[in-house]
């Protein structure tokens, strides 16, 4: 007997579609203490909605091993002051597990920083990206539309949202030009 998938990808959209789908916004309010620029950060309305994230929910519970989650990032473009709009970023719980991401639309950044150093890859369509375990990892959208990154990773893993300047480092701002450059967090 054949069975059809409950679930599908969109990829006119880049949605996930189906029955079991969960959305979470992330607001301007939930990064309180994420951007260097305060007094920018405090002129965005806090409920701007500066990322979403959907995900399948296959019934299994955070912390449960052998299992997989399948979930797409959708980072909105901007800048706060001249740094661009980027997600929370996290450790994982379980520090030694790993993860893929897969650019599906726009084009930005993804900030690995493992022992106090710090890698950048671009994202674009098509790139898929490693995340090692015991790497802190964050999407930067340095792009002019929606950066989507789709996700795989183990049930196990869990999350770890330990201070933004103890995960990483540096920083992503817009020069002059409109172009990425990078510093050191100060």
């Amino acid at each position: 007997m054949f069975k059809q998938s409950n679930v599908k990808y969109n990829g006119k959209t880049f949605n996930l579609e189906g029955s079991g789908i969960q959305k979470k916004e992330t607001r301007a309010k939930d990064l309180a203490g994420y951007f260097s620029d305060l007094s920018a950060f405090q002129m965005l309305d806090p409920e701007t909605v500066m990322y979403q994230v959907e995900y399948q929910d296959n019934g299994l519970v955070e912390g449960t091993p052998g299992g997989l989650y399948f979930g797409i990032t959708h980072l909105y473009p901007g800048v706060i002051g001249e740094e661009y709009y980027l997600t929370k970023g996290h450790f994982h719980a379980k520090r030694d597990t790993g993860e893929y991401y897969f650019g599906l639309q726009g084009q930005g950044l993804l900030m690995m920083t493992e022992n106090g150093e710090t890698v950048l890859e671009e994202v674009v369509p098509g790139s898929v990206h490693y995340i090692p375990g015991n790497a802190a990892h964050r999407l930067i959208n340095t792009g002019a539309e929606v950066l989507s990154v789709s996700a795989c990773w183990q049930t196990e893993s869990g999350h770890d949202y330990a201070p933004p300047e103890e995960m990483f480092p540096k920083r992503v701002f817009r020069d002059k030009a409109g172009k990425p450059i990078i510093k050191n967090n100060s």
